[in-house]
């Protein structure tokens, strides 16, 4: 595979969404709303969380967590994309890609592996709920979380050092909102065979793997549910709702990186909207926020904001 130092491309130009400046203002002012949504769901979770004694336990662990990544995956490509929205050159600099790049593969790797352990906690929460304190304790919840971040941290290093490899020969223009690698590669003249395996073998761990666990844990989740009858409806719509938001996000990502060519068309950029910007503004809502347990400790909150 070509050196990257071989390259003489210093920056990237991002097509986006449009070049029409009324639709760009449009967009703008949807995504910055999107964004600050994000950012509003799932600070307060973490806050709520953090500030709750009550809350300190395995489930608001993992949820506290996933918010924290969800902040920090849609800050990688949403604040670029609304900066470009408002100029007339829409560059990025090829430092400034790979890093992207790197937050983009490393934050939704992880998230991607945190997913799956947080069926797994469900799945015991309600399949064997007399022994979950024992199964899910605080230091199991941690080693879980700290395995989701070292296998994120490891396959994303993996991926941008092959990135890093790819020679563009002055092609420099993406038609995507952010630096994806799958438009890194269609954008590259580099022998892509090598990152191909990788891509597949990668997504094949990542994606399906992890998708497959969740089907699982939530299958056996749904049938224990519904011999419950006291609780049975509101259970096996939280069960539903919490599969909806997985399948979105896993369903769009391997769309994405499991198909063998990318058109760089707009189907592709929706596709990328789904799990870069609309899951992590749900995440809270779906997971946390209708949650009465959360919806206590932010009155709680409220409270004793007000009070001090």
């Amino acid at each position: 595979m070509d050196n990257g130092n071989d390259s003489q491309v210093t920056e990237f130009i991002l097509l986006g969404f449009s070049s029409d400046p009324v639709v760009q203002v449009l967009l703008f002012q949807i995504f910055l709303i999107l964004y600050m949504t994000t950012l509003a769901g799932n600070l307060l979770l973490i806050i709520v969380v953090r500030s709750d004694h009550r809350l300190h336990n395995s489930m608001y662990i993992f949820l506290a967590n996933l918010s924290f990544l969800d902040i920090c995956f849609t800050s990688i490509t949403i604040p670029k994309m609304l900066v470009n929205f408002l100029k007339e050159k829409k560059s990025i600099s090829y430092a400034g890609c790979l890093v992207q790049v790197y937050g983009f593969l490393l934050l939704g790797e992880t998230e991607c592996i945190l997913l799956a352990f947080m069926a797994y906690d469900r799945y015991v929460a309600i399949s064997n709920p007399l022994h979950y304190n024992v199964v899910m304790r605080t230091t199991t919840c941690v080693r879980m979380i700290s395995a989701s971040w070292l296998t994120g941290g490891v396959i994303s290093s993996v991926d941008i050092y092959l990135l890093y490899q790819l020679r563009y020969c002055n092609f420099t223009t993406i038609d995507h909102f952010f630096c994806e690698p799958p438009s890194l590669m269609e954008l590259s003249c580099s022998d892509l065979s090598l990152f191909n395996v990788v891509k597949l073998v990668g997504s094949s761990m990542l994606l399906l793997i992890p998708l497959s666990c969740i089907l699982y844990s939530y299958s056996h989740v749904i049938l224990v549910v519904l011999k419950i009858r006291s609780t049975r409806y509101k259970a096996f719509s939280t069960c539903i709702s919490h599969l909806i938001i997985v399948i979105l996000f896993y369903g769009t990502a391997i769309i994405m990186y499991m198909k063998p060519q990318h058109s760089g068309h707009l189907s592709d950029k929706l596709l990328a909207v789904f799990y870069t910007t609309i899951t992590p503004m749900l995440n809270p809502i779906i997971y946390s926020l209708r949650n009465k347990d959360v919806q206590g400790a932010i009155q709680h909150f409220k409270r004793s904001m007000i009070n001090s």
